[in-house]
């Protein structure tokens, strides 16, 4: 996840289990929406509420690749992304998607990436 991602997900009180299940919906096709060029939007659901109250977040996704979650944000402060943000969001995708395992490792040792680490389903 990004630096400003985590802040949020903290703030949401998320936990990295919930990103962990996230994530794996996320690999397994259980998509929320395809906004394509690799960027999802993919609900999270917070500790004792279901999905429709939870947070939502857009992730950098290829298949069989990663998944990076890129941007949080609460249903009831907005009701989606503008056409802006997502045209930021696929070129971004395109840069971090395209980085080499060197290139990730380097982004999460500098503090610029962080890493979710496999959770207990």
């Amino acid at each position: 996840m990004t630096k400003p991602f985590a802040r949020f997900a903290r703030k949401a009180g998320i936990t990295e289990s919930a990103l962990w299940r996230a994530a794996c919906d996320v690999a397994a096709g259980k998509i929320d929406a395809d906004l394509g060029s690799g960027v999802v939007k993919q609900r999270i659901a917070r500790p004792g509420q279901g999905k429709s109250g939870g947070s939502r977040s857009i992730v950098l996704f290829r298949v069989r690749g990663r998944a990076v979650f890129a941007y949080g944000f609460e249903k009831k402060g907005r009701a989606n992304i503008e056409a802006r943000e997502l045209a930021a969001f696929r070129e971004l995708a395109d840069i971090v998607l395209g980085y080499s395992e060197s290139e990730i490792a380097k982004r999460v040792a500098d503090g610029a990436l962080l890493e979710i680490l496999p959770q207990e389903q």
